[in-house]
């Protein structure tokens, strides 16, 4: 009983620990808040969002490779390889059983719903997002899960730029900005790659941005970079070393590779969505469960490197070395020859966006960022291999495994500049940059073509009408509320007599005036409600401001998008509003000025 206790006890003290540095951090950035400039400020939000972002993509990296190398060492020690292909059933498993048991099954995963916030809600996602999907993706990738880390780092760091924005009362715009630089950082920490995080904000999530949201962009993806670079081994990051540099005379080669993986690109899509939804069509859970998980079983059994995420497979191809990957196969004993070996590693190339639908139709989190790697990948090594052994020419097998990377990495996302940038951040140059825009190039081309809207869109446009030319409600976004208050309105206390509020009113060119106390909005005075007492010299000592002013239709918050604002002017049919912050008076916004703002937005991007 007393050990009870005294555990009970030391959970709380630690609890209460935990409870006191988060308030002193809390007032220590409130601190500077008040002693900063909101621009110096908002750049030091950008650096504190980008390295807690890194830190969680880095902890999930290092989470998840620990517990890949516990169930890889037991699976393989015990010499009982089956276990191995149960594993992934069993983090499934845990993943559905934590959803449903703690988050009642009230779970949002994927860049989709990231737009979807920024559009709908303001830019604010659950507080619980910070570490559901960092649980959820440890749990289904360390179990052998065959999808990727990186949608579940871009969703938590985009819900720690969200919370931040939303705790310390930015702006709808700032937390948009804070929003993308976590979810920059958090790919910028998984790869090294500090352009392709900043790439990755803008071509996926951030449908309109302004040049002045890359400062803090930048630096947030840079906080993420460091930190990868100081914590991260060369065991747990994606990197290569080029052996041969570009040679023009394979540019032929290069545009047949960007055809191919356009049109992978488009089989990933389509067949993903297909296994996707027929898994989804089961209605019981946990029959969802063992029958995906029992399919991707099978697959792992014949094809081990579809375990996980498959990075190290993909160096030990770069590394020419493709044979290993056959070992502990099922069917190893059938690939004796280099076209036995192509084959299976063709089948690998086509099966892991199979692998990925099912992981993620069971109900395990994850996304498609590291299968459409895989996929490019191994196809790039095979296209390259099949050239070489028929004689064609000599093309360099690691260049194109990299650079199909890219092309499919471009196709399904239809993020072109993100996979170019994020293969030639990996690979430590620009040797391959023609190379990498080519191909990323024609392979969203030819995919474009046949879908106009790339999965996450498809996803949007379930949810939304327009889901990514909604003009109206960017343009309106642009707009910067602290632009539109007017301050030259005459304030005057409650107490003040009719007298003073006369003499106030004399003075003053507005028919509006804010009723004051302590720098706090108690109320209203308009004009036409005293125009006919202001006349009566008897009742100048005996009335005073606050048997006069009238409570506001509605108050304005510093950090309220422009969308809701509008909707409030329509409300209440008024042209102008109060505007506070931590019900302190800032000014007054009219319905004129915004529209007037808005025309000259729409004018400016026509």
């Amino acid at each position: 009983m007393l050990p009870c206790i005294i555990s009970y006890l030391v959970s709380l003290q630690r609890e209460e620990m935990v409870k006191r540095i988060h308030n002193i951090i809390k007032r220590l950035i409130l601190y500077v808040h008040d002693n900063l400039s909101p621009r110096h400020f908002f750049i030091l939000s950008s650096i504190i969002v980008g390295l807690s972002s890194g830190l969680a993509a880095i902890f999930l990296k290092y989470f998840v490779h620990s517990i890949e190398t516990l169930v890889t060492y037991y699976s393989h020690n015990y010499e009982e390889f089956f276990l191995f292909t149960l594993f992934p059933i069993i983090g499934i498993g845990l993943t559905v059983f934590y959803i449903h048991r703690f988050l009642h099954g009230n779970f949002k995963k994927g860049s989709a719903e990231i737009v979807y916030a920024i559009t709908k809600k303001s830019s604010v996602l659950p507080s619980s997002q910070m570490y559901t999907n960092l649980i959820t993706s440890a749990l289904t990738v360390g179990f052998g899960g065959s999808t990727g880390l990186e949608s579940p780092m871009v969703s938590t760091g985009a819900a720690i730029g969200s919370n931040y924005g939303r705790v310390y009362g930015l702006s709808y715009k700032e937390k948009t900005i804070l929003l993308a630089c976590g979810a920059a950082a958090g790919i910028s920490a998984a790869f090294n790659a500090p352009i392709a995080g900043v790439l990755f904000a803008v071509e996926v999530l951030l449908t309109d941005v302004s040049a002045s949201a890359f400062i803090p962009l930048i630096i947030a993806a840079a906080s993420g970079a460091l930190l990868s670079k100081i914590i991260l081994s060369e065991g747990v990051i994606l990197s290569f070393a080029l052996q041969q540099p570009f040679n023009y005379h394979n540019v032929p080669f290069y545009i047949a590779l960007g055809i191919l993986t356009g049109f992978m690109a488009l089989y990933y899509t389509r067949t993903f969505e297909w296994i996707d939804a027929k898994i989804k069509s089961i209605r019981n859970i946990w029959v969802r469960v063992i029958s995906g998980g029992l399919m991707l079983s099978v697959l792992l059994l014949i094809f081990p490197p579809l375990f996980g995420e498959g990075y190290e497979t993909i160096k030990t191809l770069s590394d020419l070395h493709p044979s290993e990957l056959a070992q502990n196969s099922l069917i190893q004993r059938f690939i004796s020859s280099d076209y036995t070996l192509l084959i299976f590693l063709g089948c690998l190339a086509f099966l892991k966006c199979v692998a990925a639908a099912l992981t993620i139709g069971s109900g395990g989190n994850g996304g498609s960022f590291g299968p459409s790697l895989f996929m490019g990948a191994y196809l790039g090594f095979v296209f390259a291999r099949i050239i070489n052994m028929l004689g064609l020419s000599y093309i360099p097998e690691t260049n194109f495994t990299l650079v199909a990377m890219a092309g499919m990495l471009s196709g399904v996302f239809y993020a072109p500049l993100t996979a170019i940038f994020l293969i030639a951040e990996i690979t430590g140059g620009y040797e391959l940059m023609i190379p990498l825009m080519l191909v990323s190039a024609i392979s969203l081309t030819v995919v474009n073509y046949f879908e106009p809207l790339s999965m996450e869109a498809k996803k949007l446009s379930n949810k939304l009408k327009s889901p990514v030319e909604d003009r109206d409600k960017t343009l309106l976004n642009r707009l910067d509320l602290t632009e539109l208050i007017e301050t030259n309105f005459s304030t005057i206390h409650p107490e003040a007599t009719l007298q003073e509020l006369v003499k106030v009113i004399s003075n003053s060119k507005r028919n509006i005036f804010p009723v004051l106390s302590n720098e706090e909005l108690k109320g209203l005075v308009f004009l036409d409600n005293v125009r006919n007492i202001i006349f009566k010299h008897d009742q100048y000592d005996k009335v005073f401001v606050q048997d006069l002013m009238t409570t506001p239709q509605a108050v304005i918050h510093a950090n309220e998008n422009l969308h809701s604002i509008l909707k409030k002017f329509d409300e209440t049919n008024q042209w102008n509003l109060p505007v506070v912050e931590n019900n302190k008076y800032l000014g007054f916004v009219s319905k004129s000025s915004i529209l007037t703002k808005y025309r000259e937005e729409l004018m400016r991007s026509a």
